[in-house]
């Protein structure tokens, strides 16, 4: 499948004018409506600013009003460019790698990173079919100190191998996801993994009816009781494929998820978790997509289909 490559962004956007004509477009599908006039009227852009004026009246129509690129003194270009960079790039691009490649300061690439990201959190209806469910935790190795929380050991006093339990790593945050077979995927940071927060987070993003795998946590316990098929898979049993049985496709998002974070990130605070997942997510869920950065200028002019003086009309009405 071919991709939007570098050389199609500088065809399609050589300038200002084409970025701004771009998210006019997308506005005003059926033309621009003039607040005084009333009625769709033919606008000429303007040369001295973001703006286009009508031709009968003058009135002026300031399509990125309302948008997140409203009042930023950084080129539109440049904002066009950083979506391309996010959308397209697999395992992510750091903030400072912005910096680089926009030539701003690292103030200013933060600052879109985080608008961009705002973007990305996205919900295109519940999950349906064939849904996985699975919990993780993200965060770096447990640190241990006097008077904490210690390693397990044997009953010889030497330490014992294989994972850590919980409590020894309470650096870590645990994030429940869901995914569709060969469709979307659906991830969460919440503050605990326990039937009070993953059985209403199912029930919120996947269809009722629908066949859930999941592993035998008993966060998972009831979910046969609210509508749903549900089959576990025993991991603790060493079995992570039995049939049509597993977890594994769930498992790979979070193997994107947390080398992505290490390898470009390397640490990520429990507050802005959710965004970073939001990030990942976006990517995994447009990653048959030819030009992905056009789905995020699309999120972001959906609310303000007719501008900030026109009635609110969701694309695609």
């Amino acid at each position: 499948m071919q991709k939007y490559t570098i050389h199609d962004f500088n065809r399609d956007f050589p300038d200002e004018e084409s970025c701004l004509d771009l998210v006019a477009d997308l506005i005003y599908p059926d033309g621009m409506p003039c607040r005084k006039c009333g009625e769709l009227r033919k606008h000429h852009r303007l040369t001295n600013r973001k703006a286009f004026s009508c031709q009968i009246c003058g009135t002026h129509i300031y399509p990125l009003a309302g948008t997140i690129f409203a009042k930023s003194t950084t080129p539109l270009k440049s904002w066009f460019y950083a979506m391309y960079l996010i959308a397209s790039t697999r395992c992510g691009i750091s903030a400072k790698q912005l910096e680089r490649e926009l030539g701003v300061t690292y103030k200013t690439a933060w600052r879109i990173y985080n608008q961009l990201r705002k973007l990305m959190a996205e919900n295109s209806g519940p999950l349906t079919g064939t849904v996985e469910v699975d919990e993780t935790w993200i965060g770096g190795k447990p640190r241990y100190r006097a008077g904490g929380p210690q390693p397990a050991r044997r009953a010889d006093g030497s330490r014992r191998p294989g994972r850590r339990t919980r409590a020894e790593a309470p650096n870590q945050k645990p994030v429940i996801g869901m995914v569709e077979r060969g469709g979307r995927v659906r991830a969460f940071a919440v503050p605990h993994v326990g039937r009070r927060v993953a059985q209403p987070l199912v029930q919120a993003h996947v269809m009722p009816a629908s066949l859930v795998y999941t592993d035998a946590a008993n966060a998972y316990d009831l979910l046969e009781g609210k509508g749903y098929r549900h089959e576990r898979i025993h991991h603790e049993a060493k079995v992570y494929v039995d049939g049509d049985i597993h977890t594994n496709t769930i498992e790979g998002f979070w193997s994107l998820l947390k080398n992505g974070i290490a390898g470009v990130y390397h640490s990520v605070s429990a507050k802005h978790l959710q965004a970073y997942v939001n990030e990942y997510a976006f990517r995994y869920n447009h990653r048959k997509s030819d030009a992905p950065m056009y789905e995020l200028v699309k999120a972001q002019v959906k609310a303000v289909r007719y501008g900030r003086y026109g009635a609110y009309a969701p694309i695609g009405e």
